[in-house]
């Protein structure tokens, strides 16, 4: 059970925060199609206290899309408090700290998972945000750095001391990047030392895979990141798995087609559309995957600008589809 503040959920499925992906488009598509609990991308602190209108825009959410989380990093305290002071102007259901980011430029600033290096720091700077905020705060972060320093469960239980109320883990280090094979074991040994909800992260592709990760380690939600890019329908599938021992809405050319243009009409509502339309090329692979000749649409796509033209390709492109598939039936 994942009860946080407002938020009361039973084997939730959640968004992760992404870069460049979890705006709040993409956000509103996942929670159409059965996200429980959905986050910001990852804001900067030090942008946020400098006033960065760019970084500032992350924080922005709507009600439709709630609960909703707002995450920041960082690696200094004082920028660290601001900026969730600012967040929590936002009014978001909870404020998550981001302790397990990979990428270089972030942890080795010290922030991300370059907060693993000295756990005791990491505790302080926590507590410090929990302190200057009424909202509920939770930590994303990894097993460890290395696989020599694999001090999770030390984290876990320094952070509950502080006043977190939950905790998710991505089920590698640091060092392993998104490479190898999560390790899911920890989640069970995690969940007997603290008492806060464990959230499962790493490794979750599949709508099976979230139906496994409940089953071997009794996580209180899974958090699903790059299996949710150009796969939003990964929560419904899920979801009917979960509840019904089988996927209940069949994934159709015709429905990854309309999810695209969904998720494109939302983009074009808070981006405009130039913007819009060229940010959501990245998602043109995941959309299309599997669909005959889909390399010669995508490359079509990259060289529009505008949604009419957009929606025509793609429209063009499902009943060139349908043809095929009648076509390969008769």
């Amino acid at each position: 059970m994942f009860k946080v503040g407002k938020i009361n959920v039973e084997r939730g499925i959640f968004l992760a925060p992404m870069e460049d992906i979890s705006d709040v488009s993409f956000r509103l598509v996942c929670k159409e199609l059965g996200a429980d609990v959905v986050y910001t991308e990852f804001a900067n602190a030090e942008g946020l206290v400098r006033q960065s209108e760019k970084t500032h825009n992350k924080l922005n959410i709507i009600d439709e899309e709630r609960p909703v989380g707002i995450q920041i990093y960082g690696s200094d305290i004082a920028p660290m408090v601001g900026a969730a002071k600012i967040a929590e102007e936002q009014q978001p259901d909870l404020i998550d700290i981001n302790a397990g980011c990979w990428i270089k430029n972030i942890c080795n600033n010290g922030a991300g998972a370059g907060l693993l290096k000295d756990p005791a720091y990491l505790q302080k700077l926590v507590k410090n945000v929990v302190d200057a905020v009424s909202l509920p705060v939770t930590v994303k972060t990894r097993i460890g750095w290395d696989a020599f320093s694999l001090h999770i469960l030390e984290v876990a239980k320094r952070l509950e001391d502080v006043g977190v109320q939950a905790l998710t883990v991505h089920c590698r280090t640091r060092s392993q990047g998104h490479s190898g094979e999560p390790d899911w074991s920890w989640i069970p040994r995690i969940k007997d030392v603290v008492k806060i909800p464990i959230v499962l992260n790493g490794g979750v592709m599949t709508a099976e895979d979230v139906l496994r990760a409940f089953k071997e380690t009794n996580a209180d939600a899974v958090m699903i990141a790059r299996g949710a890019i150009g796969n939003p329908w990964i929560f419904e599938e899920a979801k009917d798995i979960l509840n019904h021992g089988k996927k209940l809405h069949p994934l159709s050319n015709e429905k990854k087609i309309r999810t695209c243009l969904r998720h494109l009409e939302l983009a074009l509502k808070v981006k405009g559309e130039n913007r819009a339309v060229i940010e959501h090329r990245k998602f043109y692979s995941g959309y299309l995957k599997g669909m005959r000749n889909a390399h010669v649409v995508r490359n079509t796509l990259m060289t529009v600008y505008d949604y009419h033209s957009v929606e025509e390709i793609l429209l063009h492109f499902l009943q060139s589809q349908e043809k095929v598939n009648y076509a390969t039936a008769v």
